[in-house]
Order: C-alpha cells, then sequence, then structure tokens
C-alpha cells in the first residue's frame, strides 16, 4: 500500500523537468543580460564623437582610406578661398598639413589661425586631399575670454 495514514502521498514532479525549467529560467536569464551590455555598449560607444589629429589621421590613412572621420587641425593663415562648391583651406598640426576642399558654407567664427574640426574623407588611401561636407569651429576658454562679444549664449544674451 503507498499512502499514510492521512491519504495518499501527491504526485511529484519528475527531476528532470525541473531541470528543463531551470536551464530555461538560466538561458533566457543569460540572453538579457547579453542584450543589455551590448547596448549599453552600442549606445556609449556610437554618443561619443571623437576626432583625430592630423598626425594621427596621416599615420592610419592606410586603415582610415576613404571612410568618413572627424579631422582636427588649425586652418593655416593666407590658405582659405572661395570656390565653386564652397571653400578651400589647408589644416596644420606641427609638420604636417592637409588641403581640404569644403561643399557649403562655412561657420560664421571661420577664419585663419583658428582650431577647427572638418568630418569628411581623404580622396584616396596615398592623398592628403580631404573632402569635407563640415566645419566645426572650436571654442576655447582663451577665445571666449579674448572675443567676449562673439561666442552667445542659447538663450541670445552674450558671454
Amino acid at each position: 500500500m503507498t499512502g499514510t495514514a492521512t491519504g495518499p502521498l501527491p504526485p511529484q514532479a519528475p527531476p528532470v523537468a525541473r531541470r528543463r525549467r531551470s536551464r530555461r529560467l538560466w538561458v533566457v536569464f543569460a540572453v538579457l543580460i547579453a542584450a543589455f551590455v551590448f547596448l549599453l555598449v552600442e549606445g556609449l560607444g556610437s554618443s561619443l564623437d571623437y576626432f583625430d589629429t592630423i598626425d594621427q589621421a596621416l599615420a592610419h590613412r592606410g586603415t582610415l582610406g576613404t571612410t568618413t572621420f572627424r579631422l582636427e587641425g588649425t586652418v593655416v593663415a593666407g590658405s582659405i578661398r572661395p570656390t565653386a562648391a564652397g571653400t578651400a583651406f589647408t589644416i596644420a598640426e606641427g609638420d604636417h598639413a592637409v588641403a581640404v576642399a569644403n561643399s557649403g558654407s562655412p561657420p560664421q567664427l571661420f577664419q585663419s589661425g583658428i582650431p577647427v574640426v572638418v568630418v569628411g574623407h581623404f580622396t584616396s588611401v596615398t592623398s592628403d586631399d580631404f573632402v569635407s561636407n563640415s566645419i566645426l569651429v572650436k571654442h576655447s576658454a582663451t577665445y571666449i575670454a579674448k572675443y567676449p562679444s562673439r561666442v552667445k549664449a542659447k538663450n541670445g544674451t552674450v558671454r
């Protein structure tokens, strides 16, 4: 006879079914963690905007190829000239210089001797010519101190 004085024993789940359920939970948990980590890494990585200096870009020109990236340098005095498509100028860093052909209008504060970041690509893996579609003028604290009336806050007030 099976049972006790109070009645028959309740049926028990086979151990194999418990193990399967436990494994499924662990697999679902691992997939969720992996998805969270992936989204975190991708989100942080794409939210940062990096730029290469001229020295870095020229050193890695073979791997950069003609892919779009940001290039930082100082506009060489006397190199700015208008073109049919926009503006051509030279940026330099140390002993290296890169000729930039920018399409479109440069920003209002664009001038010789200031640091800029241009967005574009080299024309080939061996060329020092850079094709740009955007110029970003960099402002430092010394620039703001030197020209306080040129930099305006978002609300329109002059800093």
